[in-house]
């Protein structure tokens, strides 16, 4: 008969054992089983799929004395799963507190029912350990997983609460890229999860993600910190070692199937079939000296195996975003797994500009234009309007620019936001005959006064005219989701009221400078208008000197690197602020179409306004506009996606 003190003395002796000698990647092997719910392969994991993996998932180990592990990555490497590999192998045979970070709490939700649920549902070695979470007492929640000896917590990097509850001995930060700089007010996220480290001599952190901005990546500055190992592959011809880098991609112009890998020893172009052979023989190299306790490592997406991600269809990514900057920022970041340098905001001058203005005029909307946008900047004695055409894949064209000097408190007839008002409603020529109207406009509400802003933007909700608000944190998205500003006397939030859309005004910049460096590819054979900025004649010298006011520096917060955008003081930016708003505008009007066919949606549409000098005479009624005719049916390609009910113009 067994006792109480049978089961304590058990379960102390037990606790005395040491550590497994089983490696992560062994367990992985024998025991975790990948669900059909979070992979595109299910079944048993091999580690063999991605043998670059093993040195990682082992170095996570409790036998290794490696005690932080970084890994900078590419998409389709298998980074998370390396994550998600320690976690079941610390829960089944190295059981102890574990906390595992995402950039949201959100994420960390999706996360935990996306990937950790069906991981425990599929092995049946946590399955035995880890309750169901509907179990009475389970200890099994969306953010926690209990198991004999130890505890999986799941926290976001914007929760301070969540960053510094208890004690740890593993932690495992994904994406830490995304974290906020700051959270809470108490600091890096990462340095308030660490700490909670401290306590474990044997702890081990797992730091994972793509890199961002240069000089801003966590993860690169991690990586730079450690070895910086990097996976050497054999030649299948002369057997010379190297690792894979972009630069030895080639293929034949205009087929990207052809991608070959260049051997820079013998010279031979390595057909991708071979991948599998070479990723098998491949071993990883320190680069730099280590302290002992930290192994960094760096795989782009070149390394992915065979039927994930190819080398045709990575140069396929490259050629549609080589003339797009923010593109093709995304495509070095999550491909080549590499920082972005910005320097294009220091070379772009304003003279330059200027001397690319173009034969059309203001308030003209020359061929190509397909959707208007306005955005406007409200400053202390003026407001600013900037209305900008827009055409296939973001060219764009600056159709109108004043400075309408007024108190911003004046909401009479004759003020200033009266003025503004007549310029939204205007019509603008199009070089084909039709007469185009503004299809979204946002203002600013950031400055002194926010409250006329609102009211003007809440008489013309139905037009479009939006309220935005600028934020400068890095990696915000274009336009965040609006929240409700209106309340009644009761504190309840008035449905019909308005409703506020954050900007990320460093992503919007990011992307106008980006796109301003471009020149004009005339006379390519390839050319790709795609981004392409153009002005009128007419402008001032001003006006350039606005749109080029700020650049990007480095400064240096709370001991942390960060690039800021910066203007000498006394400089205006208020062409800058107006393009910015512009191009949140033409965001929130993706919002409200197919963004999979938007160009080909606005072609048709424009094509109906288009009036020739005869049929105007003729005529006595206005032209069809957005706001007053549906579309004419259309034959859709069955690969595209179908429009949303109403099409392009609904509500408009």
């Amino acid at each position: 008969m067994t006792t109480g003190s049978d089961i304590f003395r058990a379960g102390f002796f037990e606790g005395l054992k040491p550590d497994s000698v089983l490696s992560v990647s062994e367990w992985a092997d024998e025991y975790r089983v990948l669900s059909q719910k979070a992979s595109a392969e299910a079944g048993k994991w091999r580690t063999s799929r991605t043998p670059y993996l093993r040195k990682i998932l082992d170095a996570l180990s409790s036998s290794d004395p490696t005690q932080r592990v970084v890994f900078m990555a590419g998409a389709q490497i298998g980074k998370t799963e390396t994550g998600l590999n320690w976690f079941g192998y610390a829960a089944h045979h190295s059981p102890a507190p574990m906390l595992i970070v995402q950039p949201t709490v959100e994420l960390a939700k999706k996360v935990s029912k996306q990937r950790i649920a069906p991981m425990i549902e599929e092995t049946p070695a946590l399955r035995e350990i880890i309750a169901e979470s509907r179990s009475r007492d389970s200890g099994n929640t969306q953010m926690t997983k209990e198991f004999r000896g130890g505890i999986v917590m799941l926290t976001g990097a914007n929760s301070a609460v969540g960053l510094r509850s208890m004690p740890i001995r593993y932690l495992f930060c994904d994406e830490v890229d995304a974290y906020p700089s700051d959270v809470d007010g108490e600091g890096d996220p990462v340095k308030l999860a660490e700490r909670r480290t401290t306590t474990f001599a044997r702890r081990k952190i797992y730091l994972v993600s793509t890199p961002t901005i240069k000089d801003q990546s966590r993860i690169e500055r991690e990586y730079l910190a450690g070895d910086q190992q990097r996976y050497y592959v054999p030649c299948p011809e002369c057997g010379h070692m190297d690792w894979m880098r972009w630069a030895n991609i080639k293929w034949d112009n205009g087929d990207p199937k052809s991608a070959r890998l260049l051997c820079e020893s013998c010279g031979c172009l390595i057909p991708e079939h071979h991948k599998t052979d070479m990723l098998t023989r491949g071993e990883w190299r320190a680069t730099a000296e280590s302290d002992g306790k930290t192994q960094s490592f760096h795989l782009s997406s070149l390394y992915s195996p065979l039927g994930w991600k190819s080398w045709g269809e990575i140069v396929a990514e490259f050629v549609d975003a080589k003339n797009d900057p923010p593109r093709l920022k995304e495509w070095v970041n999550t491909v080549l797994a590499e920082t972005w340098e910005e320097e294009y905001s220091a070379k772009i001058g304003a003279e330059a500009l200027q001397e690319r203005c173009e034969e059309y005029r203001l308030n003209t909307c020359p061929d190509g234009v397909l959707l208007l946008t306005a955005g406007i900047d409200v400053q202390d004695n003026r407001l600013a309007v900037a209305v900008k055409g827009w055409g296939v894949d973001e060219e764009s064209w600056l159709i109108n620019w004043m400075e309408i000097y007024g108190d911003p408190a004046d909401l009479t007839q004759t003020g200033p936001w009266a003025q503004v008002d007549s310029l939204l409603s205007q019509e603008f020529l199009h070089d084909n005959g039709a007469k185009m109207k503004i299809h979204a406009a946002a203002v600013d509400t950031g400055g002194h006064f926010t409250h006329e802003a609102y009211m003007f933007c809440r008489a013309r909700k139905k037009r479009h005219v939006i309220a935005v608000k600028g934020s400068n944190t890095p990696n915000r998205p274009a336009l965040g989701k609006p929240s409700k500003q209106d309340v009644n006397f009761r504190n309840q939030t008035i449905k019909s009221g308005v409703d506020l859309w954050m900007v990320g005004t460093d992503t919007i910049k990011a992307t106008i400078y980006g796109r301003l460096k471009k020149g004009h590819p005339d006379g390519q054979t390839d050319a790709n208008w795609a981004g392409v900025y153009h002005f009128p004649i007419g402008l001032t010298d001003d006006y350039f000197k606005q749109l080029t006011s700020e650049k990007q520096i480095t400064k240096y917060v709370g001991g942390f690197p960060k690039r800021v955008w910066w203007k000498k003081d006394g400089d205006r930016n208020e062409a800058l602020d107006c393009e910015v708003y512009s191009y949140a505008a033409l965001q929130y009007f993706y919002t409200r179409v197919n963004r999979a066919n938007i160009w080909l949606q606005a072609q048709k549409v424009l094509d109906k306004l288009t009036i020739d000098a005869k049929t105007v005479m003729e005529v006595e009624t206005a032209p069809p506009t957005i706001e007053d005719e549906p579309l004419p049916p259309i034959r859709r390609n069955p690969a595209v996606s179908r429009p949303r009910k109403g099409g392009f113009v609904k509500n408009w």
